[in-house]
């Protein structure tokens, strides 16, 4: 497996059919709710098959989360996103894993996500779609460094814009 970002917990890399389970799981799950969650299994397998497409459509997509002292297994994901009809290039998170969850994964993960977008695709103006009272997410990107940009316009879904530092 090609990891294209490592950092000194982590290892990012495109995600692959086997990170299906994983992810299927969190989608389907309460804790998605304020993220991308799905209420029906095709929907958890639409947006699966979505994050694999962006890949081969885009060139970059989010990036699965591996822990590197254990097996090649995805516990989340960090990266660049930009589907057609949302106004900015986006840098996301989530842990999927729920047992992974408070041991600041998604801080190291979104870190090297961001540096990798900035030098593999010159992204300097990052920003990152929240949904409100999604406050752990809200907590992470003032950790961060972002600030809630009113000015920027939303994605379709009416999420707030946090811009990350440049």
């Amino acid at each position: 497996m090609t990891f294209v970002a490592i950092s000194e917990r982590l290892r990012l890399r495109p995600a692959v059919p086997a990170d299906w389970p994983v992810f299927r799981d969190y989608s389907l799950s309460e804790r998605a709710s304020l993220s991308m969650g799905a209420d029906t299994l095709g929907k958890a397998w639409g947006n699966f098959a979505h994050l694999i497409g962006h890949q081969h459509i885009r060139g970059f997509a989010p990036l699965a989360i591996v822990v590197r002292d254990g097996e090649d297994r995805a516990i989340g994901m960090a990266g660049p996103y930009f589907p057609p009809d949302w106004p900015e290039p986006e840098l996301g998170w989530q842990i999927w894993d729920a047992g992974f969850e408070g041991q600041g994964i998604a801080y190291e993960a979104v870190v090297t996500a961001r540096r990798w977008a900035a030098d593999s695709y010159g992204w300097r103006c990052m920003v990152s779609y929240i949904k409100e009272g999604n406050v752990r997410s809200i907590r992470l990107a003032e950790r961060l460094g972002c600030t809630l940009d009113d000015t920027a316009q939303r994605r379709p879904d009416g999420s707030p814009v946090w811009r990350h530092p440049e």
